[in-house]
């Protein structure tokens, strides 16, 4: 008896199939009676059965009832050979059809799509590209229309299995048998067979990230379910099967078609020795091989004015730089040089220490002034204070009159990749870490994230500067930092100076902060406009950090301490954005990443927003038309991260179409080498470039 139920049920199987062979609508009608009777007959087959005669009349009795419903029932009509055979032949016109139109948009059209896609993947492809969200489903609404989305669903795939009832919290992916991972790119679903269970799993990427993903259902064992209560995502036993929740990722956005953004590859700080020695040349040859391989643009490297001018005034020594420079210009690659007038060392990636010249040091033994300065008299020697950019306390020379000395002198040492093009922008130091603005979150001074950090005036020549500004103005007695601006860990509400309605709003706040932002700009105005003459013709930029933590505070204090005169009612980045227009140089901007957001978590705390902040500097420069260029702030190396970095260089929105002119990926080594980070890392240097991309 059981073997003849067995072919019963193999018959009602191969009926199915022949269903979704031929995908006829005058044919469903056919298909909804075999799903009734075969409903009709699981019912009395999983209902159980007293004995074996009980079995036999009942088998007999189905055996009745299916005679019931042969043609002379009318209920199931017999299709002639002649119309199946009609069926068929519509069926193959409609997929040759659908080919043709698949080859088209793949070969000029730049579309991803499946090799087995039909006519619902082109749908969906086509409003993707007009800016609409199809999920899986197929429900498809506006991206930019919020209130046009469907109503919530929960985003979740429900997968059964016969397998006995298990508790929640014993479920895990290895209870699930290891179910695969790995996802398609932008509209293909993967197909993962895991025993009697189909689950079809998409991208995990897509630029509408609150989009909620409806509910994608195949059921295991002929198992029909209309609960609504398991399409909710709640978790249940239905006919005693356990009901799986597997989270539903979105799909990626397609880059292909888009503008092309040069990557360029940050070589390692020590790539130069302190004896201006070029270090494990064959090693770095062959990476730079490999970068050259996957098309990359070209590679960074710092140069450092310690290592240059390390043992006496206007000695320099590039030997060691020229010899790199050879190594990339016969690889074909493009140069990116930063000029770096800072110590490095004590920073968020530094994992070597390269000092200021030796000589400079001799001079802060007798002069620390030369340093920038806290209230409580501390020297931060990571670079030289602002006050002294036209004192003559360098041995005859002023700050920036070094600085120049030493652009010109490597202007000329390398006259010749200038001339040929292998050197494409200088990035000029003005500050710590290479960046405009204060050193007002020291590490080594005990600062700590998200601590508002301190103002950085307190050396005797920018307490002069300070006290020239509040005697022009008529108030002597302002010639004084803040004294109720808390520690270097405070929060803002604990001090009298950053509280909402603090004195950052008064009279003598805005006079203090005006001036101490003004300072930061005439720096830059200072040093630039000297890059341009030691550098004319070349492009130029200016490296700007996110100071993002308590941007959503109304004084902005971080943003204070560093120079950024940017409360909730005052836009302190336009300034330095003219000032970058006047000497048509661009800017390199590094906001917090996804690894440094994943790090710190919640923001609610802080009141942080990288996000605004990232919104309102780029907005700022682009208005300005400053060609804007960006970096990772942490190491990098999941797609996810990668998508992260594509979205803010491809806005999707922008009405402008404006993107990054650049960006550097910080940095090569032995981590990116591997096999699958490299293999990701292509995949996004392709994208970046405008290229189509497979999966990995």
């Amino acid at each position: 008896m059981s073997s003849e139920m067995q072919k019963f049920q193999t018959s009602e199987d191969d009926d199915e199939e022949m269903g979704m062979d031929v995908k006829e609508e005058d044919d469903e009608d056919d298909d909804d009676d075999d799903k009734n009777t075969a409903n009709q007959v699981m019912v009395g087959v999983e209902g159980g059965f007293a004995s074996t005669s009980s079995n036999n009349n009942r088998f007999q009795q189905h055996q009745q009832y299916q005679e019931q419903l042969t043609p002379q029932g009318s209920n199931r009509r017999c299709r002639p050979m002649e119309e199946k055979e009609r069926t068929k032949l519509r069926e193959r016109q409609r997929r040759a059809i659908t080919a043709k139109i698949l080859t088209g948009l793949r070969r000029h059209g730049n579309y991803n799509l499946r090799v087995r896609a039909d006519i619902n993947d082109v749908i969906a492809a086509l409003a993707r590209e007009a800016g609409w969200v199809v999920l899986p489903d197929g429900t498809t609404f506006p991206s930019r229309s919020q209130s046009t989305k469907p109503a919530a669903v929960t985003p979740t795939t429900v997968v059964t299995s016969s397998s006995s009832l298990m508790p929640p919290q014993q479920m895990s992916p290895a209870s699930l048998g290891g179910m695969s991972s790995s996802y398609q790119s932008t509209g293909e679903y993967n197909a993962c067979q895991l025993k009697d269970i189909f689950v079809p799993c998409s991208s995990p990427y897509d630029v509408t990230s609150n989009a909620p993903s409806q509910t994608s259902a195949l059921l295991a064992e002929g198992l029909d379910v209309h609960d609504d209560s398991i399409i909710g995502g709640s978790m249940d036993a239905v006919n005693n099967r356990q009901v799986v929740i597997i989270p539903q990722r979105l799909q990626e956005r397609d880059f292909a078609g888009t503008h092309y953004v040069p990557v360029y590859v940050m070589l390692p700080l020590g790539v130069i020795s302190m004896k201006c020695e070029l270090v494990d040349s064959d090693s770095l040859l062959n990476q730079l091989r490999f970068l050259k391989a996957i098309n990359v643009d070209g590679v960074v490297v710092n140069a450092w004015w310690g290592i240059v001018e390390a043992h006496g005034p206007q000695v320099y020594n590039w030997s060691g730089y020229k010899r790199l420079f050879q190594v990339v210009r016969e690889l074909k690659l493009k140069v990116q040089v930063v000029m770096c007038f800072h110590e490095c060392g004590g920073n968020v990636g530094d994992d070597v220490i390269i000092p200021l010249p030796q000589w400079v040091a001799e001079i802060g033994l007798t002069n620390p002034d030369i340093f920038f300065t806290d209230r409580a008299g501390r020297r931060n020697q990571e670079c030289l204070s602002w006050g002294i950019d036209k004192e003559r306390v360098l041995r005859g020379r002023t700050a920036v009159e070094v600085y120049f000395d030493c652009m010109r002198s490597f202007r000329t040492e390398f006259d010749v990749f200038f001339e040929d093009g292998s050197i494409s922008l200088i990035e000029i130091g003005l500050g710590p870490c290479g960046e405009l603005r204060y050193p007002s979150n020291p590490v080594k001074h005990g600062w700590r994230y998200p601590g508002v950090g301190e103002f950085q005036c307190y050396d005797q020549y920018l307490l002069k500067s300070l006290r020239r500004a509040a005697e022009t103005r008529g108030h002597s007695f302002w010639a004084q930092g803040p004294e109720n601006s808390g520690s270097y860990n405070s929060q803002p509400k604990e001090t009298g100076f950053f509280c909402d309605g603090g004195d950052y709003s008064g009279h003598y706040g805005r006079f203090f902060l005006s001036w101490y932002s003004q300072v930061l700009v005439d720096h830059g105005d200072r040093v630039i406009s000297l890059a341009k003459m030691a550098f004319e013709g070349i492009s130029i930029a200016a490296k700007l950090s996110g100071i993002y933590w308590w941007y959503k505070s109304s004084s902005h204090a971080a943003e204070l301490t560093a120079g950024f005169y940017n409360p909730c009612n005052r836009d302190g980045y336009a300034p330095i954005m003219a000032m970058l227009k006047k000497h048509e140089a661009g800017l390199n901007f590094t906001c917090a990443g996804r690894g440094m957001l994943a790090q710190c978590g919640d923001f609610s705390g802080e009141l942080g927003d990288p996000e605004g902040l990232n919104w309102q500097v780029l907005n700022a420069a682009w208005d300005a038309l400053i060609p804007v260029s960006s970096e990772n702030d942490l190491p990098c190396h999941d797609r996810d991260g990668y998508n992260h970095i594509l979205e803010k260089a491809k806005p999707l929105n922008d009405p402008d179409g404006r993107h990054l002119t650049s960006f550097t990926y910080l940095r090569i080594g032995q981590l990116l080498m591997e096999r699958q980070n490299f293999m990701e890392f292509e995949r996004f240097v392709k994208r970046m470039h405008g290229e189509a991309v497979l999966d990995v």
